[in-house]
């Protein structure tokens, strides 16, 4: 699978659309008439995610693409003959359009760029050094995402710590704040927040409204992570000769992060550009800065991979294996959302009524704590970035309302969705990805159970912390 042929889909998704002619009015299902059966494809899949990896690891490599357009196809063809194909066409270009496009164009602007900047040499692995990898990494990973942070920083955490006997611990925690944590900063930094960006959530909102919990959350596991390390390296006595000792540090594919700068640059410019111009496209209503942003974005990753050598590339182990799975995978999970998300506009008149009453308090306002912990439980499960799309739609889903007067709701959802997506090696994108790196350099990880034990231990009290101070 070349870059170009990932990209051939994408376009020709966006571009084979516009056939379609617009109409007057878009003929959308009411989320009222919809019964719970139509989630069954939605849980389906996501439990496949979860389950199949695990269970049939072998089935899941060479079949993922066809589970997901197995599931995808149990919404579409009913879907048409029930309510009409028109109906039909109209929900996927929908999401075609204003989610999944956009979502998969700026996973693949910032998987081309940093899987471009190789970082040579070796450190040592002390815990003073090992806790700045971890606060470096935390601060990327809102600025380039947690899986671009994480395929960055986690080959040098490797080599950094390749004479340590007892370090498990190093990449429990890299999962933890690289991998998730981190990811609160921007909506560059996790999947869910820019599916917040695109529903309207101001850029700078998740820096501003989330720094605060982001703060406590990295400063108590770093604390906690340095007190750790500190006590094994002090048992190790260092008597294992290092294989890598320590080396220059430099980077190669600098011009990268320039393009990460642009990336920043263009997805920013895109929420405060305004200039009033859209067209239609059967129904959906387009603006003219979100075109433009997903196209510069394309032709930011056709600059990265013009103007870096291949030995960079091949040398940070960069394929498109992952980015296709992750297109594929999300291609079916946006189809099987439709319906839950029209359920849950439907409100107190929908299937879902009874999850509506659950997060709203006596007084008709929603409750934070649980929209934290139902956010948060489902997203150590299942994936964060529809969990989120999820709740944000059941809190109402006007981003003007959740950025104002619902402001602690909308950062109870999104501190959910990005913190707690590090309770299971599932919850999270990167947190597979490091775990499949790290297994590859000869070091084993906790079992999937095992490292919940982690979470368990570390994770959950923590954020109960969070619920006392933030939340209530």
């Amino acid at each position: 699978m070349t870059f170009r042929t990932l990209l051939a889909g994408v376009l020709t998704l966006a571009f084979a659309l516009p056939a379609f002619a617009a109409g007057a009015d878009a003929p959308a299902i009411d989320g009222r008439h919809l019964g719970l059966t139509w989630l069954i494809p939605f849980v389906g899949i996501l439990l496949s995610i979860a389950i199949l990896p695990l269970a049939t690891p072998g089935f899941w490599h060479h079949h993922f693409g066809k589970v997901s357009a197995a599931w995808a196809a149990l919404i579409v063809i009913p879907f048409a003959v029930i309510h009409g194909v028109p109906s039909a066409v109209y929900e996927i270009i929908h999401l075609l359009l204003l989610d999944y496009i956009p979502f998969i164009v700026l996973l693949l602007a910032l998987f081309t760029v940093t899987g471009g900047i190789h970082i040579k040499g070796n450190l040592h692995g002390s815990p003073s050094m090992n806790t700045a990898l971890l606060a470096i990494g935390t601060v990327l990973a809102g600025w380039m995402g947690t899986t671009g942070a994480s395929m960055l920083l986690i080959r040098p955490m490797i080599r950094a710590n390749d004479d340590r006997r007892h370090k498990i611990h190093v990449f429990v925690f890299f999962i933890f704040l690289v991998s998730n944590i981190g990811g609160a900063l921007t909506p560059l930094g996790d999947p869910p927040l820019f599916l917040g960006f695109l529903k309207g959530v101001s850029f700078f909102w998740t820096t501003t409204h989330l720094f605060s919990e982001m703060l406590v959350c990295a400063i108590v596991l770093l604390a906690l992570f340095y007190v750790l390390d500190s006590y094994w390296y002090r048992k190790e006595g260092r008597k294992k000769p290092d294989p890598t000792p320590e080396t220059p540090v430099r980077i190669e594919g600098g011009v990268n992060i320039i393009l990460l700068a642009l990336i920043v640059g263009v997805v920013l410019a895109s929420g405060t550009w305004k200039p009033g111009i859209h067209f239609t496209v059967f129904h959906v209503t387009l603006e003219l800065q979100n075109v433009l942003r997903d196209l510069a974005l394309v032709a930011i990753c056709f600059l990265s991979l013009r103007l870096t050598s291949q030995k960079s590339r091949s040398e940070n182990g960069f394929g498109w294996g992952p980015m296709l799975e992750v297109a594929k995978l999300f291609a079916g999970i946006f189809i099987t959302i439709a319906p839950a998300i029209a359920i849950l506009k439907a409100g107190k008149d929908g299937a879902l009524a009874p999850l509506v009453a659950l997060v709203t308090g006596p007084d008709g306002q929603p409750d934070d704590v649980w929209y934290f912990w139902l956010t948060g439980i489902l997203s150590s499960f299942l994936d964060n970035a529809p969990t989120y799309l999820v709740f944000f739609n059941l809190a109402g889903g006007d981003a003007e309302v959740l950025m104002g007067t619902l402001a602690s709701t909308l950062a109870a959802i999104s501190c959910g969705a990005v913190f707690m997506g590090a309770n299971s090696y599932i919850g999270n994108a990167p947190n597979f990805m490091v775990k499949a790196v790290v297994e590859d350099a000869g070091i084993r990880m906790p079992s999937f159970f095992g490292y919940m034990a982690w979470s368990c231990a570390i994770l959950v009290p923590l954020f109960v912390v969070l619920t006392f101070v933030f939340f209530r």
